[in-house]
C-alpha cells in the first residue's frame, strides 16, 4: 500500500533471510515486486488487446508504475548503508565472539525469537538484490552495503556463498570470492555441510556456475545489453564459458589481464565490456584489456 509520504511498502514478509521474518519493506521483496510490476506494465501495454480481457486498464497500468516508482528501500543514513529491512540495523547486535563453532547452525541452537531481534543473516539477503537488482546501486554504495553484511552472515544455507562470491567479485574482494567459490563448489566433494548423505545441493552447485558467469565473468542483463565486467582472482589463470543469448551462441574467455569474446552463431549483436560497447560479429573475435579491480582493505 501507499504511505502517507507516498511511498509504496510491502509489509509483513520473510525475505530470503530466514533469520529475520516478518519484516516490513525488505529490500530484496520490494525491488523484485517493483521489477515484476514494471515488467507486467510493458507486457500489458505491448498487448492492450489481451489486457482488455483480462480487465487490465489503463488506470491498472499506472498504478502498477506509480507502485513500482515509489517503493520504499530502507536507508541508514547514519551508518550510510542499505538496511535489509525497515529498522534491520538498529536490531541488537550478535555476540559472534560468543558463539562457538558448534553452535552452528545457529537454528539448531538458538531460539527464533533471538534470531529474529538481531543482526545476523542465515543466508544473502541484501547482498542477493546487490546482484540481481545490481542496476538500483552505485558501485560504492554496493561496496559499503557488501562490507556491512559479510561480516553477520553466517552462511547456514548453502545457497548463500554463491550470491556472496558475486558481489564480492564485482566490488574487489576477489580473494575472497575465490573462497566461496570453493565453498560452493566443493560442498558435496568434501561435505562441507556434513550432510551429503542425505542427498547433494544442486542449487549450490549450480551457483557454482553463477559465479563463474556473474562473479569473475561480472556478466549482468539489467538492461537492453548484456554486460560483462570479467577479473580473475590470483589462484585462476584461465577461464572460458559459452552462451546462448537471445538467439546468438557466445564464448567468454578471460585470461590474464584480457577477455576475448567471440559470437559462433547468429546475427551480430552489441555488448558492452567495463562499459565499452563492442559489436560481436561471426569470425571477429573482440579482445579486451579488462582493469585491475579497485583497492579495498581485506
Amino acid at each position: 500500500h501507499h504511505d502517507a509520504e507516498g511511498g509504496f511498502r510491502i509489509d509483513g514478509v520473510t525475505g530470503p533471510d530466514e533469520y529475520t521474518a516478518l519484516v516490513d519493506n525488505n529490500v530484496f521483496t520490494n525491488l523484485m515486486a517493483a521489477r515484476n510490476l514494471l515488467a507486467a506494465a510493458d507486457v500489458a501495454t505491448r498487448y492492450p488487446e489481451r489486457a482488455a480481457e483480462l480487465g487490465v486498464d489503463d488506470h491498472e497500468i499506472a498504478a502498477w508504475r506509480r507502485a513500482a516508482g515509489s517503493m520504499v528501500v530502507p536507508f541508514d543514513n547514519e551508518l550510510g548503508v542499505t538496511a535489509q529491512s525497515e529498522g534491520f540495523t538498529r536490531y541488537r547486535r550478535w555476540d559472534f565472539g560468543a558463539t562457538r563453532d558448534d553452535d552452528y547452525p545457529l537454528l539448531l541452537h538458538y531460539p527464533y525469537y533471538l534470531l529474529y531481534s538481531s543482526q545476523v543473516v542465515k543466508q544473502a539477503d541484501l547482498v542477493f538484490a546487490l546482484y540481481l537488482c545490481g542496476d538500483c546501486f552505485s558501485l560504492a554504495q554496493k561496496r559499503r552495503d557488501f562490507e556491512y553484511y559479510e561480516p553477520i552472515t553466517v552462511r547456514d544455507s548453502t545457497l548463500s556463498a554463491s550470491i556472496q562470491a558475486i558481489v564480492a567479485a564485482e566490488v574487489g574482494h576477489l580473494r575472497l570470492a575465490y573462497e566461496y567459490f570453493r565453498e560452493t563448489a566443493l560442498v558435496d566433494l568434501w561435505d562441507l555441510a556434513n550432510n551429503v548423505a542425505d542427498g547433494l545441493h544442486l542449487a549450490a552447485l549450480s551457483g557454482a556456475l553463477l559465479v563463474v558467469f556473474a562473479g569473475f565473468g561480472g556478466m549482468r542483463d539489467h538492461g537492453r545489453m548484456l554486460t560483462f565486467a570479467p577479473r580473475l582472482p590470483e589462484p585462476l589463470t584461465r577461464l572460458v564459458f559459452r552462451l546462448v543469448y537471445r538467439g546468438r551462441r557466445i564464448r567468454v574467455e578471460v585470461g590474464a589481464g584480457v577477455a576475448v569474446y567471440e559470437l559462433l552463431e547468429g546475427d551480430p549483436i552489441d555488448i558492452c565490456h567495463h562499459g565499452e560497447t563492442l559489436t560481436l560479429e561471426p569470425g571477429v573475435p573482440q579482445r579486451r584489456a579488462w582493469p585491475e579491480p579497485p583497492h579495498v582493505v581485506p
